[in-house]
């Protein structure tokens, strides 16, 4: 029995222990079978015997590579390290992390990534597209290793898992908040760059709003245009654009803007008003003295997906090609912390029902 053969079945014990001894209903999910908001815990490993664990080193090592801007704030880098994290812990594996540094070539971003493999380390997470070119080089030299490329499916190789996200389905329940929520009959969407990702969450929260209040008007603004990343990262620019929103009658605001969501959450505090949140629970994160003002969050659950291709990886049956995870499989949702959207939960619910059966199509271009 390998060193991995033996964690996981220490693993799974205690997961049956656990089970048999504890009942926690917050892990529950509603009458549809859907989960709400995205917000119950990663799915834990199975009970069920598994097959000889499929990592490639009998050591367990998993590795994350960063784009610029690494882990420490909350984002899509926070979560995916907290899912795959969850995922270590269960085997008492290593999790390295690595950094990008300005001005990083493809070449650099290879010789990391091949650096990480010689190591035997297994799973091996990027994130972001940055990566792609330098996964799709190296990956096919290293095919007992997985690669994961978190917002990315480009890569077509048989041990890439290319992870990517429904974001206007969770973007359809925040705009379907916006509107029950709204005074004025106006909200609003600010995005970082306009580009196709963002271009997702805009025709998701007008799909959303116009589904729950059909006469609701969106206004709609871009930081900045496509090759200049700029909008992502200027919180005054994204201020003073809510504040112009506001004082054309808008009362909600959905900010898919990077690090410039900030300024979209002052501004809505400053004028007494309502901000919604992207990717994380903006709530939890921000400065005490404006929670008041984000109404909710749309939610991309990259730690359910990290900790699921984990297990997926531990169990031999990961899966190749594009996977994206949307409301069906927690893999996006709306937050619920400050209670703000507590009496309109059952509408949104409801949504997220009719989204993950199918009933309902997203649209993912405005």
């Amino acid at each position: 029995m390998t060193a991995w053969q033996r964690r996981l079945l220490l693993a799974l014990i205690a997961c049956s222990l656990l089970a048999l001894a504890v009942i926690n209903p917050a892990w529950s999910t509603p009458a549809s079978g859907t989960p709400s908001t995205g917000q119950r815990p990663a799915a834990q490993p199975s009970t069920t015997p598994w097959p000889a664990t499929s990592f490639s080193a009998p050591t367990p090592r998993l590795a994350i590579v960063y784009d610029l801007g690494g882990r420490g704030t909350a984002g899509l880098n926070e979560l995916a390290w907290e899912g795959a994290k969850r995922a270590a812990d269960v085997f008492g594996a290593e999790l390295k992390e690595i950094n990008a540094k300005p001005g990083d070539t493809d070449a650099d971003r290879e010789a990391r990534l091949k650096e990480l493999a010689d190591a035997r380390y297994d799973p091996i997470f990027v994130i972001g597209a940055t990566y792609a070119k330098a996964v799709a080089k190296v990956a096919p030299n290293y095919p007992n290793i997985w690669f994961g490329t978190l917002d990315d499916g480009t890569v077509d190789a048989r041990n890439v898992i290319g992870i990517q996200f429904n974001e206007e389905q969770g973007s359809f329940l925040v705009g379907a908040a916006a509107a029950l929520t709204s005074k004025t009959g106006k909200v609003g969407f600010v995005g970082a760059v306009k580009i196709p990702l963002l271009q997702k969450y805009e025709a998701g929260f007008t799909a959303g709003a116009r589904a729950a209040k059909p006469r609701v008007k969106v206004q709609v603004t871009y930081l900045s245009l496509p090759l200049d990343p700029a909008g992502s990262s200027d919180p005054a620019k994204a201020r003073k654009a809510a504040l112009d929103m506001y004082d054309a009658g808008a009362d909600v605001i959905f900010a898919a803007a990077g690090d410039s969501g900030s300024g979209v959450i002052q501004a809505a505090h400053d004028r007494g008003l309502w901000a919604i949140g992207a990717n994380s629970d903006q709530y939890l994160t921000s400065d005490p003295s404006v929670r008041g003002a984000i109404l909710t969050s749309m939610l991309k659950r990259a730690d359910v997906v990290t900790h699921i291709v984990v297990m997926e990886v531990a169990n031999g049956v990961p899966k190749d090609g594009n996977n994206v995870f949307g409301l069906d499989r927690g893999g996006v949702g709306y937050s619920t912390s400050g209670g703000f959207v507590d009496s309109i939960r059952a509408q949104l619910d409801a949504f997220a029902a009719r989204i993950a059966s199918g009933e309902i199509l997203v649209p993912t271009t405005p």
